[in-house]
């Protein structure tokens, strides 16, 4: 399912305003419709602060850069309850509906459950986010974080309010907790928490994912050059735009200071807030401070020249400034509030759930389609009685869309990111992934990973004039658990002159790269882009990579590749490229050229065809010389076979034996075939089979 922001995009046909002229003889009628809704979520108050409820569509105007625009529709959300005390915590809602929200668990993903359309569960509930940034906080911090909402939880929290944990810690983004109102779970979540973190603090043995969703861990960022804890901030706020309600987002954190490496990130944050509808409200962990001129006990004495000029006083006292102003910028811009200076964590909570105890969800169908990218300023105000009386706040307005042709480079960077995210892939350019395996040690397999995608695609969308065409390619590993243990990126450059255009949209174009991995459960997302027009398109799929070294009744084999080309590594006609390290020996490779896989397995009956697999013999101490040989079966009967052949060497560094079968051209016939490869061992009573379809064409 896409992602949705505040602006959301929403199919809508309506009878144009304005009659369209009639097509003329010979020319195909065209029919465009695009429409906005905006959301907006505005607080009225009367002159004691109090809400106001009861208005209606009419009692509102809303102007976007100075137009008037139709106000759609206008929900009120009632937040207000009392607190729950020490008392256990009621679901103030139907039992039907309570069944829907208070069973919970953990997850590891970083994107909130979506309600359905129609789905109410969170109509009149306050949606809170405590998003714990755990990546540099000390440990009195921590203590003093846990402590804070662990109060909250249990004296605080109101029958209203839906709470859920988002934490950044070892480099690595993780939603603990969806929203609910379950406190035990959400003891049990921050209790976990705490544990892990204390078992870090005391050197023990802790059990955490190295990666994370693409953006978010160590080598991701490298790529991107982003600040990892506004990078990671702005990821969360992203996420929580397919929620229309009001977000406030409680962020412990320490260290986040604004400098010139990180502007750009700090307004992609805050621009990612404003179209998620969320409010950041900054918590200073460090609390109330009275930090010594030359620091405290919990670090060493300084030393050098600043001691005594006073450098290193103005210098700490410059840092605790930047961090605040930070917190107060961030706060500012999302419409929140920051707390600093205060050692009782769960009253900055508070006051940051209290600032919203009710609003307005008003929703219009803006006029300006224009996708500039730039800032909309919205002003929402009152009619009537209650226009010099009421006070409103609402955010001053939203970043419109923007075409790809009017990104910027941290723009691009960002799509790459969001798009890798999506679970639902994008299509816009088809892609077809193989992925084959070849052990290379008692627990290391080596991976070749071939992308195809055929190059009429990218042809067709190619603005005229452009000879150009750069592909950006980005492969990421995933384990069964969510966590990243690989990833690649590369770029794909070639010349489209009238010759190559030709060419290249007639064949494929294939991209491969290789990585180590020790056997396990694993996902791989491809992602590829047209640098050009932007065009994208992502490929998602497990595959398992068998522990070969616990295969005692069968032969134990690799993948089968199946191929009909075998080219100079380098030198292939439509753009091979490999991503494969020097030192790591490519099993495809066979007396200087290169075996192309068959992403598609799809072949023509003029071209010979090629099977490649290697068998291993890691428990003799000299080889048993194998037997294989390829039959095809068609409606269940065999019409051809090749010829057994046997094979008496090995690669004494893996004890692995490289089979090689080949079918002639014209051997077969143009249909579908299954495929069958059968390797025996005739002197260890072992054999191994491996089948697949095939397609002959003509």
């Amino acid at each position: 399912m896409r992602r949705l922001f505040v602006v959301f995009l929403v199919c809508h046909v309506a009878p144009s305003a304005q009659q369209a002229p009639p097509p003329q003889p010979g020319q195909a009628a065209t029919f465009r419709s695009s429409t906005l809704l905006i959301v907006q979520t505005v607080m009225v108050k009367d002159g004691k602060g109090k809400p106001i409820e009861g208005l209606t569509a009419g009692d509102f105007i809303v102007a976007e850069d100075g137009v008037r625009q139709d106000i759609a529709f206008v929900e009120y959300q009632k937040l207000e309850a009392p607190p729950i005390g020490t008392t256990d915590l009621t679901p103030a809602v139907p039992a039907a509906a309570a069944s829907a929200v208070s069973p919970v668990t953990a997850v590891s993903e970083t994107t909130p459950a979506v309600p359905l359309p129609g789905d109410a569960r969170f109509r009149g509930k306050r949606l809170i986010v405590f998003y714990l940034d755990l990546s540099s906080m000390s440990f009195f911090n921590q203590f003093r974080v846990f402590d804070g909402v662990r109060t909250y939880l249990e004296t605080q929290m109101t029958t209203v309010d839906l709470l859920s944990i988002a934490v950044f810690q070892h480099s690595r983004l993780r939603l603990r907790l969806d929203f609910t109102d379950d406190r035990e779970a959400l003891r049990r979540v921050v209790g976990e928490i705490e544990r892990e973190q204390l078992d870090a603090e005391q050197g023990g043995a802790i059990s955490y994912d190295p990666g994370g969703p693409f953006g978010e861990n160590d080598a991701t960022f490298n790529m991107f050059s982003m600040d990892r804890k506004l990078a990671a901030l702005q990821t969360t706020v992203t996420n929580l735009g397919a929620l229309p309600e009001l977000k406030t987002l409680i962020y412990f954190g320490g260290g986040l200071q604004i400098g010139s490496n990180n502007l750009a990130q700090l307004r992609a944050t805050v621009n990612a807030a404003v179209r998620a509808n969320v409010t950041i409200n900054p918590i200073d962990t460090s609390g109330l401070r009275a930090s010594a001129p030359m620091g405290n006990a919990t670090r060493p004495s300084p030393g050098g020249a600043g001691m005594f000029s006073g450098a290193l006083a103005m210098g700490s006292i410059r840092r605790q400034q930047t961090e605040e102003d930070t917190y107060y910028a961030l706060a500012k811009d999302t419409g929140g509030k920051a707390t600093v200076n205060l050692n009782d964590l769960s009253l900055g909570i508070t006051q940051a759930a209290q600032a919203v105890p009710g609003y307005y969800m008003l929703g219009y169908y803006t006029k300006n389609l224009q996708k500039d990218g730039k800032f909309r300023r919205v002003k929402v105000s009152l009619s009537g009685p209650l226009a010099d009386t009421a006070e409103l706040s609402h955010r001053p307005g939203y970043y419109g869309a923007k075409e790809w042709s009017k990104f910027n480079a941290f723009d691009k960077e960002r799509q790459l990111e969001e798009a890798l995210r999506l679970e639902d892939p994008i299509t816009d350019i088809p892609i077809a992934v193989e992925i084959n395996y070849f052990q290379v040690s008692s627990a290391e397999y080596f991976v070749p990973i071939s992308v195809r995608m055929p190059g009429s695609e990218l042809i067709r969308a190619r603005p005229t004039g452009d000879t150009k065409a750069v592909i950006d390619m980005i492969g990421e590993i995933k384990t069964e658990h969510g966590a990243t243990v690989r990833n690649a990126r590369d770029k794909l450059e070639f010349t489209l002159d009238a010759a190559s255009a030709t060419e290249t949209a007639r064949r494929p174009i294939q991209y491969e790269t290789g990585f180590t991995l020790l056997p396990g459960a694993y996902m791989v997302k491809v992602l590829a882009r047209d640098a050009t027009t932007g065009r994208i398109g992502t490929f998602l799929q497990k595959f398992v990579v068998p522990n070969l070294e616990r295969e005692f009744e069968r032969l134990p084999i690799s993948t089968v590749v199946l191929s009909s080309q075998r080219v100079a590594p380098g030198t292939a006609l439509y753009s091979v490229q490999q991503r494969i390290p020097a030192t790591m020996a490519n099993p495809l490779i066979h007396d200087g050229l290169k075996l192309v896989p068959s992403v598609t397995r799809t072949f023509k009956v003029n071209q010979p065809l090629f099977i490649y697999l290697q068998a291993y013999e890691r428990d003799a101490s000299a080889i048993r010389p194998l037997v294989a040989f390829a039959a095809f079966y068609r409606d269940g009967l065999k019409v051809f076979e090749t010829q057994a052949i046997g094979f008496d060497t090995w690669d004494e560094q893996y004890k692995a034996v490289s089979i090689r079968l080949s079918v002639s051209p014209g051997q077969l016939e143009p249909g579908t075939y299954e495929c069958q490869v059968a390797v025996l061992d005739p002197s260890g009573n072992r054999a191994a089979f491996w089948r697949a379809p095939v397609v002959m064409l003509r």
